[in-house]
């Protein structure tokens, strides 16, 4: 083609193959920045949608991951307190026993009294110190909790054990002096270990319930996080051997601009 003053097609080459360049540096640049192959809907609107509705869908699993978590902490909680409570049991069987015994003197009745009071006094702080968050399953008029187990608001529960601290009440206020009251008072004791058994093995089987449902809300975040990053997520190796590269052909394609609009210049030398 002859060279024309008016349109330089030489130049026009150079530069369309600059834009398309400047275009990709552009793009591997934002991935290198975002970290994202698909940063926005101008990258890939149908994977940026999909990726959307993905988000929002670990954002509900945030919400009841969140629940479980309290519920496994109270679970845990109110589990110590009652192990606690059903280990001194044993201890205050025993005590009692020795209270029973019509041979004792004053002085030795007192030091095994003193003796079962401290361990009173310990159960107490178990059932006090239950607390997680805010909530004491082992209080008196202590409510069941419910907590979330699946984004299709699903829930779970921790039964309220308030039949502990009635029946903690009534044995602790329980005469255990003289012999003869000791006991009677070891049967108010049976009375508790039963409640206290009880409501161990369902704190166990609700708390172990939570922990499970827990574990698997977890594995699937993990799974969907994975599976969003497969999909939105830049190789950012890649990415960045591309700017690179790009950076070359970008200087490469302003030298090529240069030399095109350098051309029509020639024409100047008919005129010398």
């Amino acid at each position: 083609m002859s060279n024309s003053i008016n349109t330089n097609v030489g130049a026009m080459v150079a530069l369309a193959s600059l834009r398309v360049t400047q275009s990709a540096l552009n793009s591997a640049s934002k991935q290198v920045q975002t970290g994202y192959r698909v940063a926005d809907a101008a990258d890939d609107a149908s994977t940026f949608s999909v990726a959307q509705g993905i988000r929002g869908n670990l954002q509900a699993y945030q919400a009841v991951q969140g629940s479980l978590a309290n519920g496994v902490g109270l679970g845990a909680v109110t589990m110590a307190a009652l192990t606690g409570l059903s280990d001194l049991i044993g201890n205050m069987q025993a005590k009692l026993t020795q209270l029973a015994d019509g041979s004792l003197n004053f002085n030795q009745s007192i030091i095994y009294f003193n003796d079962f009071y401290q361990m009173t006094t310990q159960m107490q702080n178990f059932i006090d110190q239950a607390n997680y968050n805010g909530t004491n399953l082992l209080s008196a008029g202590s409510a069941t909790k419910t907590f979330l187990s699946s984004v299709n608001a699903t829930t779970l529960n921790l039964s309220s054990q308030s039949s502990v601290y009635s029946a903690f009440t009534t044995f602790a206020t329980t005469a255990i002096l003289p012999a003869s009251q000791a006991a009677a008072a070891l049967v108010s004791l049976q009375t508790f270990r039963q409640a206290v058994d009880v409501a161990l093995g369902t704190n166990a089987a609700e708390a172990r319930t939570l922990k499970l449902q827990s574990n698997f809300v977890n594995s699937i975040v993990d799974a969907t996080t994975t599976g969003l990053g497969a999909i939105v997520d830049a190789d950012i190796g890649k990415a960045s051997a591309s700017v690179q590269a790009l950076q070359v052909r970008q200087q490469l394609g302003i030298q090529s601009l240069s030399i095109a609009n350098q051309q029509p210049s020639v024409l100047l030398g008919l005129f010398r």
